[in-house]
């Protein structure tokens, strides 16, 4: 080994932080440092012949398939209209209530983000449907557009996440049992976004007043447009829970279920198979890329010691367990600002896995823990690409409001990612009742 030291490693770490920080596509900038470090650190000729040993090794995992599957099951609810409809339910059955749309678009969120998996999909498209809505009506901008920016975080908390998937790969560990863990996470930011609302609405009950009541033969209507997808969305999330089926059977049942309500609500053609099939594919080739170059610096940080001597360094320092959970959440959330949340996690994954690992917790507990701080990046002001994406939907309103209206949904977000370091259970006590 020529360079195989931790300088070298934390050289190669700068350079990549300095690429990702100016623009540099993730997968690239991860893969060009991974393959030139691992060059510098054991020679040119080893260094390709591992570079393409982790490309075929990737390239022919089985599981690698739930993603771009999942990503179908959703191109093909985007064609049955399946936002419109989640949230148009949680309408008849929430909005005559005080803050009743905001908690319609909260559910609205979470039905669509199961589906998708996205917290940037889920925040455009229910935004497009619940903004305009809740405007309307007469709800403030600051609580409408909050709710929906923080109500998108959902998308990545809930199964079929694509960054568990992504982080399951990377870090060797079981999709199925990632899904499990983050079922009570999800559902407890979504009850904790749902007491943000109840609290802003009774202290200022004009920000969001209530509307007509829709009667009864309405709700079952818009129920009835949904308990399909309802309950294909049980069948995928509760067969992996129940160990029926594998994530990447599960895949293929959502996407053949999700095929079969597009072709019977009539809204399958060849132009929306041709549109489906192309996104799916763009997009799961880049996220192929990134896996990829985060595999190839894995290696890299892992030949270097990058990771042990990182793990010695926080060793010494003695603040214990807890205190060390919290240097990294803090470490996360500073990153989180500055970097795409999907490159925060394969940047620091390698190095932090380690750590965790040391400290007697499980990988499966730092999935959920990462995938929650980086998901608190998407509303994290200055940079939160959720509010961005927000205020193209909501172009009058003024940035600074959309920050205003996100602040308690924030300050719940980082209650809720100490309780989950405080309480690991959160996490892991479904998979050990389930027995996976």
């Amino acid at each position: 080994m020529i360079y195989a030291n931790p300088a070298t490693g934390l050289v190669g770490l700068c350079v990549l932080f300095a690429m990702l920080t100016g623009g540099v596509p993730i997968g690239a900038a991860l893969g060009l440092v991974g393959i030139v470090g691992l060059a510098v650190a054991i020679g040119p000729d080893a260094a390709l012949i591992k570079g393409g040993v982790v490309v075929m090794d990737t390239l022919t995992r089985y599981e690698l398939g739930t993603l771009p599957l999942f990503m179908l099951m959703a191109q093909l609810f985007f064609a049955a209209n399946a936002s419109r409809d989640l949230f148009d339910a949680a309408a008849k059955f929430f909005g005559h209530r005080r803050g009743g749309l905001a908690y319609a678009s909260i559910a609205g969120c979470a039905g669509f983000g199961a589906v998708n998996g996205s917290s940037l999909a889920t925040a455009a498209t229910i935004g497009l449907v619940a903004l305009p809505e809740m405007r309307k009506r007469g709800y403030s901008d600051a609580l409408a557009t909050g709710t929906v920016a923080a109500g998108g975080t959902l998308g990545q908390m809930l199964p079929p996440s694509g960054a568990l998937i992504v982080f399951g790969i990377i870090a060797e560990q079981s999709i199925g049992k990632l899904f499990t863990a983050t079922l009570i996470p999800g559902l407890s930011q979504m009850l904790f976004y749902c007491i943000v609302i109840w609290v802003l609405t009774r202290l200022r009950p004009g920000i969001a007043p209530p509307t007509e009541r829709a009667p009864w033969p309405e709700r079952w209507r818009a129920l009835a447009r949904i308990w399909d997808m309802i309950a294909l969305i049980s069948l995928v999330l509760g067969g992996i829970a129940l160990g029926w089926f594998s994530p990447s059977e599960a895949s293929s049942i959502g996407t053949a279920g999700a095929l079969a309500i597009a072709a019977v609500r009539g809204r399958l053609s060849l132009a929306v198979l041709e549109r489906a099939f192309t996104e799916t594919l763009r997009t799961s080739g880049l996220i192929f890329l990134v896996i990829i170059g985060a595999l190839i610096f894995s290696v890299f940080v892992s030949v270097t010691g990058l990771a042990d001597a990182i793990g010695h360094i926080v060793t010494a320092l003695g603040f214990g367990r807890i205190g060390t959970l919290l240097v990294m959440a803090a470490l996360l959330l500073l990153l989180g600002s500055v970097l795409d949340g999907l490159a925060l996690m394969l940047l620091t994954t390698p190095i932090l896995l380690p750590i965790i690992v040391h400290l007697g917790l499980s990988p499966i507990w730092f999935g959920i823990f990462i995938v929650r701080a980086m998901e608190i990046g998407f509303v994290h002001p200055p940079l939160g690409m959720n509010l961005y994406i927000i205020q193209g939907v909501a172009r009058d309103v003024p940035i600074m409001r959309i920050f205003k209206g996100v602040l308690p949904f924030l300050a719940s977000d980082l209650v809720h990612l100490f309780l989950i370091i405080l309480f690991p259970a959160i996490a892991m006590w479904l998979p050990g009742v389930l027995g996976q």
